[in-house]
């Protein structure tokens, strides 16, 4: 009999260090929860246990988690989950212990017998535990010392998380900051070029102890003109995004050909890189879509050079083709490719390729598209394979 009893208080403790080591090792606190459940019916008798948190900002009282895990559990609906009970705990900070009434009825589920506990942490109260039992035993004091530890091993894991989610939110903070200082810097130096070149070029043409051929007057101004675009480019990109952000971007939808705003995109994209080598592909018939024609071509213009800027002297290939519910554009080059690391973040706002260096570009452009095509209840997608090109691939609805 001592064997027993040694062997029983043994697992007792194993299941105690397994409850403790559930709080550290879990990366899902909802899943640590559950090992805790189980482990503690193992030494400990409940039908339900109950996890109530003071949620911010006005400390409302929340159900977090739930467990009916004995008798009673078909009828888990009908059960009361001791709220009142929760609300007295958290207000004492002491455990509280409420028996059934004395009733004639012999249904179990009529006779619950309630232990609150307080999820303490420091001189801070987190929440509540409660735990049922349906029609007993009664709470020992040794029992209410047991559950005392579980609530603290469930305060612990429940702090654990915040400062879990704490630490990701700063780190996403710090990121979000490191990206803001990159853009600044990089912004600012993509307004100095073209400032510079058209203030230069503006102020050699305007001398007066120099006289300029018609030819070398024509370079220069073609320089200034092509500056002056880039530097439009530039602030309609920040304008956008700014109006994204804030939700202020308006759309103007009507019924659309997407084969006729890429032609006309193409033919731009062609007067302005005559040696652009650039195919646009139809398959089947394609119907109208319902969008913002100015939009979306300047989705595809950015698609398209994001290409020529990217994949220098690659041909392009432009696929569109639908079925019975979208569109679908295909957008191919046969440049470099995108590593794998940085293609999850081509689409965020302010990312640039750190491989491209002395690319000029704002790392907005592709994040605008992603958010216009998404106003358009589409999709945008990237996939790419080092060395042997890039493919962008949009979703329209027929019916937006």
């Amino acid at each position: 009999m001592v064997t027993t009893n040694n062997h029983s208080n043994e697992a007792d403790i194993q299941h105690l260090y397994d409850i403790s080591q559930s709080v550290t090792q879990n990366a899902s606190w909802k899943t640590a929860l559950d090992e805790i459940v189980n482990l503690t019916r193992s030494i400990f008798i409940f039908d339900n246990l109950v996890v109530y948190l003071l949620t911010p900002p006005h400390n409302s009282l929340e159900v977090v988690y739930a467990r009916a895990a004995g008798r009673g559990r078909s009828a888990e609906a009908d059960m009361a989950w001791g709220e009142n009970i929760a609300t007295n705990v958290i207000q004492s900070r002491k455990p509280i212990l409420q028996d059934p009434p004395e009733i004639s009825s012999r249904d179990r589920l009529e006779q619950p017998f309630v232990l609150g506990l307080p999820l303490n942490i420091g001189d801070e109260c987190l929440g509540a535990i409660i735990l049922i039992r349906f029609g007993g035993p009664v709470y020992s004091q040794d029992d209410i010392k047991l559950a005392g530890f579980i609530s603290q091993q469930i305060a612990l894991l429940i702090e654990h998380q915040d400062l879990r989610e704490q630490f990701h939110q700063l780190e996403e903070q710090q990121q979000q900051y490191r990206l803001q200082d990159d853009f600044v810097s990089t912004i600012t130096h993509e307004l100095r070029n073209p400032l510079g070149f058209i203030k230069g070029y503006t102020t050699t043409l305007l001398r007066s102890d120099a006289q300029w051929d018609q030819t070398t007057q024509l370079e220069f101004l073609a320089i200034i003109d092509q500056e002056t675009d880039r530097l439009q480019e530039l602030i309609d990109n920040l304008l956008d995004s700014a109006r994204l952000q804030s939700g202020e971007m308006r759309m103007q939808f009507q019924l659309v050909r997407l084969d006729s705003v890429l032609n006309d995109v193409i033919l731009r994209a062609r007067l302005h890189h005559p040696e652009l080598n650039i195919h646009l592909n139809i398959e089947g018939s394609i119907e109208a879509v319902k969008g913002d024609p100015r939009r979306l071509a300047q989705v595809f213009e950015n698609v398209i050079n994001n290409s020529i800027k990217y994949a220098i002297g690659s041909e392009i290939v432009i696929t569109i083709k639908s079925d019975d519910s979208n569109v679908l554009l295909i957008f191919q080059d046969f440049g470099p490719g995108i590593p794998k690391d940085y293609l999850p973040f081509i689409f965020n706002r302010f990312f640039r390729s750190p491989d491209a260096p002395n690319i000029h570009g704002s790392g907005l452009g592709l994040y605008i598209c992603k958010q216009i095509i998404l106003a358009h209840s589409g999709q945008i997608k990237a996939s790419s394979e080092i060395g042997k090109g890039t493919t962008l691939s949009i979703h329209l609805p027929l019916s937006a």
